[in-house]
């Protein structure tokens, strides 16, 4: 039987693209897992930190189809599906293929060593996408390999460092993404656009971001609060970007606790910050674009608004989804 790998790597992918700008500082990683006769078990990724890794959620998944036990459904914390699997799984993976946009982590911290846990499973063979740079977590590949896993590592590795630059860039510096809101007629004004679902997934970003970065104009315009309050989250300190310094400090988002508001004319504060959102419309971005290593795009399916972007900038498009009544793209700008 052909096996078509980059077919399940690229579910693998759009599966943890899902989750991109959510899992700080963790990566976003995929995983799918493969019967010996090529049945689809499970197609899972990395949610969030503190949470399982993406190989934990595929196997947990897997490990339930196989089976049909619904005892492991029950169980959240990381160790507890580890040990769960090394005491219960009874050969039920023998033969079966591990496709992970990332290579398995071979640390102990918050959670054990995806690696070990794959070794000990009697899987037949690990497609990896990206190896880990990460001199805490990498060497997965070799503890696996180690104990008889045939391994393959390489497959769609330009998608796989796509999907993992901002865990990269945070290790020696910063990320920033710029994040907008548009119709199907590309306009970005006048209130609301985007889905209920696509704001609160906004709102989990914000919760995991450092800083948040806003143009004077649009603070004074629409009197945001811009905290994370849909996820129940903490809100991220801000930057308000302008020439006049001087703000209505009623303003909403002047009185959330916890944070701090800096007000400044250049991009200097970035640097002391690693997870970085910009939001706002045309006048930011192109103010911004020169520092932004990513561009994600929320289009919304309506018409309305009077303002859109304009210039002629070209962008390689990472991952589309549709998602609810919104398309999320995830973008880089050609340079």
């Amino acid at each position: 039987m052909v096996i078509d790998e980059n077919f399940y790597m690229r579910l693998a992918l759009d599966e943890a693209w899902k989750y991109q700008g959510l899992t700080y500082p963790n990566p976003a990683v995929g995983c799918v897992i493969l019967s010996e006769r090529g049945k689809i078990l499970a197609v899972e990724a990395h949610k969030k930190a503190g949470l399982p890794h993406a190989e934990v959620e595929a196997l947990k998944s897997a490990y339930h189809t196989l089976s049909g036990n619904d005892k492991i459904l029950e169980l959240s914390e990381s160790s507890q599906i580890h040990n769960y699997l090394l005491q219960n799984h009874n050969n039920c993976f023998s033969g079966a293929t591990i496709y992970t946009t990332l290579e398995p982590c071979s640390h102990i911290g918050k959670t054990p060593s995806c690696a070990t846990l794959i070794s000990k499973l009697n899987i037949k063979k690990l497609i990896v996408g990206s190896l880990d740079s990460n001199e805490v977590a990498s060497g997965g590949n070799k503890i696996v390999q180690d104990s008889g896993v045939e391994i393959k590592h390489g497959v769609m590795q330009k998608e796989c460092d796509a999907l993992l630059l901002p865990f990269k860039l945070w290790q020696k510096d910063r990320f920033v993404f710029f994040k907008w809101a548009q119709r199907l007629n590309g306009t970005t004004d006048e209130g609301v656009i985007s889905s209920l679902k696509s704001r609160t997934k906004v709102h989990a970003m914000r919760d995991v971001c450092d800083l948040l970065v806003i143009g004077g104009n649009s603070v004074r315009v629409d009197r945001p609060t811009l905290d994370a309050r849909l996820v129940d989250g903490k809100a991220p300190d801000i930057l308000i970007l302008s020439k006049n310094l001087e703000f209505d400090k009623t303003i909403p988002l002047f009185s959330v606790e916890n944070r701090e508001v800096i007000i400044s004319d250049n991009f200097d504060k970035l640097k002391n910050y690693k997870n970085i959102m910009i939001e706002g419309g045309d006048v930011m971005f192109g103010l911004s674009k020169e520092i932004v290593d990513y561009n994600l795009t929320f289009i919304s399916s309506q018409f309305g608004g009077k303002n859109s972007f304009i210039g002629s900038e070209k962008f390689e498009i990472l991952n589309l989804l549709q998602d609810a009544q919104d398309i999320i793209m995830w973008i880089k700008r050609e340079k």
